[in-house]
């Protein structure tokens, strides 16, 4: 070992995803077991960090978490401490309050803070780490758009949930010979819609990154239609948008970094197509946070397991500011400093798995 690191600290940021429980496991698994170290967990996020709130992380209180989706340690997806809200005579201000998180690291005596999140999250990470903390990231997102890693974690449990509900869906579809809309998540980028469209059928894939034309869609159901089949399946990412338009926002919210929430496209598409489509019923499902939730795959369980491990291993090689990734099908790292900024990873709409549902009959409306 390169230097003594007797006590790590975990924190979970951003929304809740599959297979965090698994990377929360497997750091304490890996810190305790091989390295005598102790570990603790902060709370929310950033936020209990920067009030000191954590519980300790032992072998008992990871046991039977595996499979669960959401975190043990809660989490939050408001709380940049370099742009922290905060009250100051009688006002609510904003101010940089990194340097009480710092404080509490060092109260503690934390030698290593190991941030579990995605862009945001990891930002944040990567400013503990100029300041001197030592850092190390874990990559997660459902959506899958992180360029630094092939994969993350919780999308393989994401596509499995949407690809299940896109079965479920055909059979009333056929049933009632309707045309049934499922929306799915992806603000910028639109794998989950494509993987869960290609694995459930779907007749037309709607991304963000290839706006459509509704005429196209019409077209599609009705040549179904000449063909016998009287019902249609779609699938679309809310962050999906016609040529001549713009993404549905489902409301602001003002106290958050990211104060646009998309949402509400499958139910204005619905309605678009039964104005173009007399006499037939179009029925919209919005998948929202049942993406999030729930069992966490197989795939995950052992994708997370790998993260959690590595960034143990991380430390034990005194790699601090690095993020563990996954690259052609192994587990390596690259600097915080390096892969944050770096473009998403978005949907090629001359890739390969546009081609190939192409190929089979599958329409993007373009």
């Amino acid at each position: 070992m390169v230097q003594q690191i007797k006590k790590i600290a975990l924190l979970t940021g951003g929304g809740d995803c599959p297979g965090l429980n698994a990377v929360i496991r497997a750091v304490t698994k890996t810190a305790i077991l091989n390295y005598g170290m102790e570990v603790i967990g902060y709370k929310f996020g950033y936020r209990g960090l920067y009030n000191n709130d954590y519980v300790p992380l032992t072998l008992d209180s990871v046991s039977g978490i595996l499979n669960r989706g959401g975190t043990i340690l809660y989490s939050s997806n408001k709380d940049n401490l370099f742009d922290y809200l905060v009250e100051e005579n009688g006002v609510m201000v904003k101010k940089d309050v990194s340097d009480v998180a710092v404080e509490n690291l060092k109260k503690e005596g934390v030698d290593v803070l190991i941030v579990i999140g995605g862009d945001g999250t990891l930002t944040s990470a990567r400013d503990f780490a100029r300041k001197g903390v030592k850092v190390i990231g874990v990559p997660k997102t459902i959506d899958n758009d992180l360029a630094s890693t092939d994969v993350t974690f919780g999308f393989n449990t994401a596509i499995d949930v949407a690809t299940e509900a896109l079965d479920r869906l055909h059979t009333t579809a056929e049933s009632h010979h309707r045309v049934m809309v499922c929306e799915v998540m992806g603000r910028g980028a639109g794998w989950i819609a494509l993987e869960s469209g290609i694995a459930g059928s779907a007749n037309v894939i709607l991304l963000p990154e290839i706006p459509y034309d509704i005429n196209k869609i019409v077209e599609k159901i009705k040549a179904r239609e000449a063909e016998g089949r009287e019902f249609s399946i779609i699938v679309v990412a809310e962050g999906a948008k016609p040529k001549d338009g713009e993404v549905v926002v489902a409301k602001i919210v003002a106290d958050s970094p990211d104060p646009i929430r998309l949402g509400g496209i499958g139910n204005k598409l619905a309605d678009d197509l039964e104005k173009l489509l007399p006499g037939k019923e179009v029925r919209c499902t919005v998948l929202g946070h049942i993406q999030r939730g729930g069992t966490t795959s197989t795939y995950d369980r052992i994708l997370s397991t790998r993260y959690g491990v590595a960034a143990v291993e991380l430390i034990n090689e005194g790699k601090f500011g690095e993020m563990v990734s996954l690259k052609d099908g192994k587990i390596s790292s690259d600097s915080l400093e390096n892969v944050i900024g770096q473009k998403s990873k978005l949907v090629d709409p001359n890739g390969e798995l546009v081609k190939v549902a192409k190929k089979v009959g599958i329409s993007f409306a373009d």
